[in-house]
């Protein structure tokens, strides 16, 4: 078989920042034999195949590379094979700042780009380093939507089954990636499968990263979306129906803290637990795989971080746990901002974090030709004063029009042992309209045995959320989108974070894309949002304002904004112990500037500064977040935030700090710890959160997971609160079988 490689408009280096990387044309990936998979790409087979050619997508887009880099594919009947020579004039510049897994910030690093699916919206990324560490993503909604840090489409949680291998010598580095078909989820069509791909190696020391295809920095993280990547076909080529079984022992010493019966002291409870459970993972047909768990545990789970809230809404955290990331963007249905249909931290834990014991449940998840399908049922144990509950979610999704656009439909419900139950379902659709123009539309509704709907008024409980957005970083560019939420609006596993109004928001923006000179891009925005209370049409809330952001060559980025704001409070709500906002109609403005240090530096930071007046006082706020690789065995990142508000009208004064530092140290790639220790002010909380790990091969791992909590002002509250607020120990083992 002869390998065609398709260059798309790159392959003499001549980019075009208007083009679209992706083409009809199919990179046919060529079957290999006689690898050897020791990361020093030395088989003879691997110079049969002629490297993809490779262009740069940052700093300078378009142009050649810095440093000869080689990059081939190659496939048997188990195993797609990624190799990367990356040759370095100067090999003591090869960055490699952790053992970490997941941990590739500050490394050079070699990263396939998989949608398997072809369906130009999902994908899963495969990342290693120099020390041959592993790092695994999962993209979701096309790499658009929310942004990276906070996870609105990349899902760093997700794990799977891979391996990789990288050796350092005088000429560079080399690295082999290896992911069994059994990993990936596909379609067979007529004896073939065809697929996204795209790669990249980064040179950390040079802030340069290189793409195949040559695909232009149009959005922002252009080079992780599905839509933009190669199509790729294997051939011969079936989905495995391989069994996992992963049962697990746990065992631990938990103590906690609770007001005896009169309420005039703490007494210490000492709980030892010991656990027994698993889960199972088969194949029922070709692409459809359904997942069973029983007596569901998390202990291995990072803890939330720590927040203070200054606004009169829910906080948002995202889900860390294992079992609900495989494939967990097929369950994503938007209503407007954080708010979503489907929230599986919903399943399991209440709103301020307390675990809920799970008995077990099952998932499935699949694709039939252009239809996605997923399903969950989830049934939890009775806890305190919170009654068994079953958790239900049924997803399907179709795509019509084109590759980029489809429609959908979600149901769910929850229903406890006491008759109560929460039904919603929902109706959704993305489409692409025309170039870089999308349309987003979704509707939910619920129904709650403990609300009542307003008498003939489908609306009372229901949400319509509109978007119109261009996803181009050049030139013109807009956002405009609707949001109509219905009182009773209430979905029982999903989360909301207000309700009973009517939304508005319209961003028209500028983006000037750079060749040459100090910024790569840069940008000004005007953002203008307004609520609507529906019952009086009363303005509830409002911000408008300009808005300057920018990529500097070096990759710092930053931006500069003011904003003029309105808030009409009907209700007061609490800062804290010593402030509160009371009833009334506000208007101030605020001003915020960030600036923020690339982050493959082996020193970095980012630095955020907000000012201005705050409802009737001052509110000033910093957050300072620097990340330090000192070596790839130990690596340190700080993150503080400090907010000083001053109501002198009223003398309150509320001040708080918040502290979070994770700390990360490897022996090796097998055997590291995790340290998150965080301190919150505001509830007087000192916190830890460590894990150890013994990985002794992918699926068999030992965690010894110690979590311990400090009252740091215990003469503050009445009764006195104990020193220790909680601790705990827990020792966990799992093993996967495979048949």
């Amino acid at each position: 078989m002869v390998t065609r490689i398709c260059i798309i408009g790159a392959l003499a280096y001549g980019l075009s920042l208007n083009s679209h990387a992706q083409s009809d044309s199919v990179f046919v990936i060529r079957r290999v034999e006689g690898i050897i998979f020791d990361g020093r790409v030395d088989e003879p087979v691997w110079d049969l195949i002629p490297p993809v050619p490779m262009v740069q997508y940052e700093p300078n887009a378009g142009a050649l590379p810095t440093e000869k880099t080689e990059i081939r594919f190659g496939y048997d009947d188990q195993y797609f094979y990624g190799s990367l020579r990356a040759y370095d004039r100067d090999p003591d510049g090869i960055r490699a700042t952790s053992l970490y897994r997941d941990q590739i910030r500050g490394s050079d690093h070699f990263e396939i780009v998989l949608d398997t699916y072809n369906d130009n919206e999902n994908a899963y990324v495969f990342t290693t380093t120099p020390t041959g560490l592993r790092n695994d993503a999962a993209i979701s909604n096309d790499a658009t939507g929310g942004t990276i840090s906070s996870g609105g489409w990349l899902n760093r949680d997700f794990n799977t089954f891979w391996d990789a291998e990288s050796t350092v010598t005088p000429d560079g580095w080399f690295a082999e990636i290896r992911i069994p078909f059994s990993s990936l989820r596909f379609q067979d069509t007529g004896g073939k499968v065809i697929m996204g791909l795209s790669v990249q190696r980064k040179i950390a020391r040079k802030l340069e990263r290189l793409v195949y295809p040559a695909i232009p920095p149009k959005t922002n993280w252009a080079f992780l979306r599905p839509s933009l990547i190669q199509k790729i076909e294997f051939s011969g080529v079936k989905p495995s129906k391989k069994l996992y079984v992963t049962p697990y022992v746990l065992g631990g010493y938990e103590r906690s803290n609770r007001l005896n019966q009169s309420e005039s002291r703490y007494e210490a409870q000492d709980n030892f637990q010991k656990e027994i459970g698993g889960d199972i993972k088969f194949s029922i047909t070709n692409n459809l795989t359904a997942d069973f768990t029983i007596n569901t545990d998390f202990a291995q789970a990072e803890a939330d971080d720590q927040l203070v809230n200054l606004t009169r809404f829910s906080l948002f955290f995202p889900e860390k746990r294992q079992f609900f990331q495989e494939r967990a963007s097929v369950f994503d249905f938007r209503t407007g901002g954080l708010s979503r249909l489907f929230f599986s931290r919903r399943i399991g834990l209440t709103n301020d974090g307390q675990q809920v014991p799970i008995y077990g449940g099952v998932r499935m998840i699949g694709r039939m030709k252009t239809w996605d399908l997923g399903f969950m049922n989830m049934q939890t144990q009775s806890l305190d004063s919170i009654p068994t509950e079953n958790f239900g979610v049924l997803r399907v999704r179709k795509r019509v029009f084109n590759q980029n656009s489809f429609v959908g439909g979600m149901f769910t419900s929850r229903i406890d042992n006491q008759g109560n139950k929460n039904l919603a379902y929902g109706i959704d659709g993305l489409i692409r309209l025309f170039g870089d123009d999308y349309l987003t539309v979704q509707w939910a509704q619920t129904f709650d045995s403990l609300t009542e709907n307003s008498e003939g008024s489908n609306f009372s409980s229901g949400r319509l959320a509109l978007d119109l957005n261009r996803r181009r970083r050049r030139g013109f560019g807009y956002n405009i989108g609707t949001i109509l939420s219905g009182a009773n609006y209430n979905p029982g596993v999903g989360f909301v974070d207000r309700n009973d109004f009517k939304f508005v928001t319209v961003a028209p923006s500028y983006t000037w894309l750079k060749t040459d000179g100090a910024f790569i891009w840069h940008k000004i925005e005007a953002v203008g949002n307004t609520y609507v209370n529906n019952s009086d049409h009363e303005v509830l809330s409002a911000e408008v304002g300009p808005l300057w952001t920018f990529s500097r060559r070096n990759l710092d980025s930053g931006g500069v904004g003011i904003k003029w704001v309105h808030e009409n409070l009907l209700e007061p709500f609490r800062l804290s112990d010593e402030a509160a906002i009371p009833i009334g109609t506000y208007n101030f403005y605020r001003v915020n500037g960030s600036y923020s240090i690339a982050g493959d530096n082996t020193l970095s930071a980012g630095l955020e500064v907000e000012t201005g007046p705050f409802y009737d006082g001052w509110l000033n706020s910093i957050s300072f977040t620097p990340r330090w690789y000192l070596s790839k065995h130990f690596q340190l990142n700080l993150e503080y935030v400090y907010s000083d508000a001053d109501f002198k009208d009223r003398d309150e004064l509320f001040r708080f700090h918040i502290t979070r530092l994770r700390i990360g140290t490897a022996v090796n790639r097998k055997i590291s710890t995790n340290a998150l220790v965080q301190y919150n002010s505001s509830i007087d909380l000192f916190s830890a959160n460590i894990r150890f790990r013994y990985n002794f091969r992918e699926g068999q791992d030992l965690w010894v997971v110690l979590n311990t909590g400090m009252n740091t002002n215990r003469t503050h509250y009445m009764p006195e609160l104990p020193a220790v607020d909680s601790q705990s120990i827990l020792i966990k083992y799992l093993h996967t079988f495979i048949f």
